[in-house]
C-alpha cells in the first residue's frame, strides 16, 4: 500500500510532560489504522498535531507527500484530512440537513453570508441529503440535532466530516458515550466505510477496535511501542505490560 500519512520524531510537551515523545508512524492508503493506549498516553494531543489544532515543538507531519507539519487548521481539510472529535461539534439548534448544508457550504470556501442563497440551492440539497443516507439519517433530515439520540449525533458528525471528501478521516473516540445498540451502529458504519477512505481511529472500546482495525498502533507516554496487525497486538507481552501497568 501506498503510506499516505507519515510521522517522523513528533515532540510535543506541556511543561515538563511529554504529550508526544519522538513519536513514529505511518498510516497506509486505504487501511483503517487505530491508535490505542493508556489515558493519558497522549493520544488526543497525537490527533490535534495532526489536523492543525496544535503545532508539535519538533518533529514533521507529511499528507500526501506534502509537509503540512505547520500548516494552519482551517488549511487541511481542502488537502483532504477532515477530524470528528470526543464531544460533537454540530449546531444544535438546526436541523440535520442544515448542519449538512452549512459543512458543504465551508467546504466549498464560501462565506456564511450566503447562506439563505445555499438553502434554496437544489444541488447542495441533494448532497446533504446523499450524506445523510450514507449514514443512516436520510429519515432524519428535518430533525433537530438537539432532538436526535447521541448514536445520531455522532453518526451526523461522521456524515460532516464526508462532505469534505477527505482521503483521511481522524476519528477522535466516534464510540464515546454510545450505548450497546449506538456502539453496534457506529461500528457497522465504520465497516461500510473501509476501503473508501483512509481512517485514523482513537477509541477506547477494544471490541471495536480489534473488529475494525487493519493495524494497531500502541501509545504509551507519547510514545509508539508497537505496531501490527491486530492477533499480533493482542499477543505482544509488551502490550500487555502497558495495560496491566495502567490498572
Amino acid at each position: 500500500m501506498t503510506e499516505l500519512l507519515s510521522i517522523k520524531g513528533l515532540n510535543k510537551s506541556y511543561g515538563g510532560v511529554k504529550a508526544t515523545d519522538d513519536l513514529n508512524l505511518s498510516i497506509r492508503e486505504g487501511e483503517l489504522h487505530a491508535i490505542i493506549g493508556p489515558n493519558g498516553a497522549g493520544k488526543t494531543t497525537l490527533i490535534s498535531q495532526l489536523s492543525g489544532n496544535v503545532t508539535p515543538d519538533s518533529g514533521t507531519v507529511h499528507f500526501a507527500g506534502r509537509d503540512i507539519t505547520r500548516m494552519s487548521e482551517h488549511k487541511r481539510p481542502h488537502l483532504g484530512m477532515s477530524r470528528t472529535y470526543q464531544i460533537t461539534s454540530l449546531i444544535r439548534s438546526m436541523s440535520v440537513l442544515d448542519n449538512l448544508q452549512l459543512a458543504i457550504q465551508a467546504q466549498a470556501g464560501h462565506s456564511f453570508r450566503f447562506w439563505s442563497d445555499v438553502r434554496k440551492r437544489q444541488t447542495v440539497r441533494d448532497r446533504a441529503g446523499s450524506f445523510a443516507k450514507e449514514v443512516g439519517l436520510e429519515d432524519q433530515l428535518h430533525a433537530r440535532v438537539d432532538n436526535l439520540a447521541h448514536g445520531e449525533q455522532r453518526r451526523l458528525e461522521v456524515a460532516m466530516a464526508l462532505t469534505s471528501n477527505s482521503r483521511l478521516l481522524l476519528l477522535d473516540e466516534p464510540l464515546a458515550g454510545l450505548g450497546g445498540q449506538e456502539a453496534a451502529e457506529m461500528i457497522d458504519l465504520l465497516q461500510s466505510l473501509k476501503g473508501q477512505k483512509t481512517m485514523l481511529l482513537i477509541e477506547h472500546d477494544m471490541d471495536a477496535v480489534f473488529t475494525l482495525a487493519d493495524r494497531i498502533s500502541v501509545l504509551v507516554y507519547g510514545h509508539i511501542i508497537a505496531t501490527d496487525q491486530p492477533e499480533q497486538i493482542r499477543l505482544n507481552v509488551e502490550v500487555q505490560q502497558a495495560y496491566l501497568g495502567e490498572g
